[in-house]
């Protein structure tokens, strides 16, 4: 695709990236197949390559974005399946990036879409504010069908119906040590998912300290950043990703570090991005590179590692391969072959490149897409007609466990399991079956 920048816009390294970004684009529209977004509403606006025009005229022109820019812009679920498709290596990643954040910066938004982006901002990133918030959630949920019934306020009925009906009990998040260890490990503590499953960071620690790993929380880590990031809050995204950076270089450099582990891979795509989003940063860009290194999905860590002997369950499993691990991390194979190993019957689902509607934000901000995606996935994995659904990322988890009938657990929950851990939630009654 040709492409007229100007000097003067071309010396931004976001506008360079953007512009070497859309040079590589054909136009061959084999995107168009494997965008949720295109396959839903049909509109090629609302595919990658319609995107890509309207981000190209946006940014090429520095133009003040427009509402119809930024409502295709916003619809799309940065779910990256057009990556995996994409015959000449285009980086939709970067671009959508970089146009999110000129948004962020050039266009003013109404004042409700404002307020909500502000209050996710703000919330979501920190878990005891979080915390608080589901237990007003709790309160609030009878008003839902009211919030829905008025358009402005979609996004408050969308918060209320994701938020559970109770909230876990607050877990105490400590460090695990085994006296000779074979390896030495940090784990992301994460914002959302030990709100909302503490449980999977407990089945993280106690496999990973049975596989003979010190596992260590990190003092002064908070939220990867990656929520604010995809709602083009840039400077907030960088100043999160270099705290981070700070307390994992702190323990990269008390002692040898096999790897920084991460659990939600959302999380994982962004925390593997830190190398490149701070790439200009005199101060960050070596640390953050070598952060970018060591950090791997738990899935892509114990597929490396000797693992315990396993106590084969017996039970199948619909495996819902997330997008961000699938399609930004390029983690395929290793966490079907680790519950096929483990014992379980592993089954993928028709569809399974298609995002299920979770994408960070996108099932509170964009909640009518969201829901028919959601709707579409669960369909997909019931029809497999398995005792349970696993995935490897909190924002599937609890969009899928809207709408599908089996229980949805994580898939490092069922390898604990496998190994001697408890039973995940919701599969109590197959235990006691078995051990009748």
């Amino acid at each position: 695709m040709q492409t007229s920048f100007s000097p003067e816009a071309l010396a931004d390294p976001a506008m360079r990236v953007s512009e070497e970004v859309i040079r590589k684009c054909v136009h061959c529209g084999f995107c168009t197949a494997t965008c949720p977004t295109y396959v839903l509403l049909g509109d090629e606006l609302d595919s990658p390559r319609g995107r890509i025009y309207l981000m190209k005229d946006m940014l090429e022109n520095q133009r003040e974005p427009s509402a119809e820019v930024v409502k295709h812009v916003d619809r799309c679920l940065s779910c990256l399946s057009c990556m995996t498709t994409c015959p000449s290596d285009v980086n939709y990643m970067h671009l959508v990036d970089n146009a999110r954040a000129y948004i962020h910066q050039h266009y003013t938004r109404p004042r409700t879409d404002q307020f909500f982006r502000r209050l996710i901002a703000s919330t979501l990133p920190y878990p005891k504010r979080f915390r608080r918030a589901l237990t007003l959630a709790r309160l609030a949920k009878p008003f839902t069908p009211l919030l829905r019934s008025i358009r402005a306020l979609r996004p408050l009925a969308a918060m209320l119906e994701l938020a559970p009906d109770g909230v876990p009990a607050q877990a105490v998040a400590r460090s695990r040590r085994v006296p000779k260890p074979n390896g030495r490990v940090v784990l992301l503590q994460g914002c959302a998912e030990p709100v909302l499953r503490p449980q999977i960071r407990a089945a993280t620690v106690r496999l990973l300290n049975r596989c003979g790993h010190d596992v260590i929380l990190a003092q002064g880590e908070g939220c990867c950043g990656a929520l604010v990031h995809h709602m083009g809050r840039e400077v907030d995204a960088l100043d999160a990703a270099r705290r981070n950076i700070d307390a994992w270089v702190a323990e990269m450099d008390a002692g040898e570090l096999n790897g920084i582990i991460v659990t939600a891979s959302g999380c994982g795509t962004t925390i593997k991005s830190y190398g490149f989003l701070l790439r200009n940063d005199a101060a960050y860009a070596d640390k953050a590179a070598r952060v970018s290194a060591i950090a791997m999905d738990v899935s892509e860590y114990l597929a490396r590692i000797d693992l315990p002997p396993f106590e084969p369950k017996g039970l199948a499993v619909a495996y819902h391969p997330a997008c961000s691990l699938q399609h930004g991390q390029k983690v395929t194979e290793a966490p079907k072959r680790l519950l096929s190993d483990a014992g379980f019957v592993v089954r993928l689902p028709v569809e399974a490149h298609l995002c299920c509607g979770s994408a960070g934000t996108y099932n509170i901000l964009q909640a009518e897409i969201a829901t028919a995606l959601g709707e579409r996935k669960a369909a997909n994995l019931d029809g497999l007609r398995t005792d349970v659904i696993a995935t490897g990322n909190i924002g599937c988890a609890t969009q899928i466990a809207r709408f599908a009938n089996a229980p949805v657990v994580h898939t490092v929950e069922l390898l604990d399991w496998a190994t001697g851990g408890p039973t995940p939630g919701g599969l109590e009654h197959i235990a006691r079956e078995q051990n009748a």
